[in-house]
């Protein structure tokens, strides 16, 4: 679970995101981020029903995203807000894969310290 000043939930912060963020896709995920000013991360992830009309899949999807991203906080530079598109055929990667995923999107949008 990530920290409650680490999730982005007003839907004006989320607009805001994909208005102004630059995009980027590496497998199933799309990352949209764009610079805050704050001293902290904060992400949003979207899981849609095109993915699984089932919310427990859902829900393991976002609950498997939520900690890939907690345990990269660290090694990320701040100030950032994201939001995380998941893609048809995420249901089916494994966590090791999903890690790996997050990690390459996280280098492409450069959000990761030196």
């Amino acid at each position: 679970m990530l920290a409650k000043e680490n999730c982005l939930r007003k839907k004006k912060d989320i607009e805001r995101v994909f208005k102004q963020g630059k995009g980027f896709k590496q497998g199933f995920l799309f990352l949209k981020t764009v610079k805050n000013n704050l001293k902290v991360n904060r992400f949003a992830i979207v899981v849609s029903k095109k993915i699984s009309a089932k919310a427990v899949i859902r829900n393991k999807i976002k609950r498997r995203l939520r900690a890939a991203v907690r345990k990269r906080l660290n090694k990320m530079e701040q100030g950032w807000d994201g939001v995380i598109v998941v893609k048809p055929g995420l249901e089916n990667e494994n966590f090791k894969k999903t890690q790996e995923t997050i990690d390459e999107i996280f280098k492409k949008a450069k959000c990761l310290k030196n």
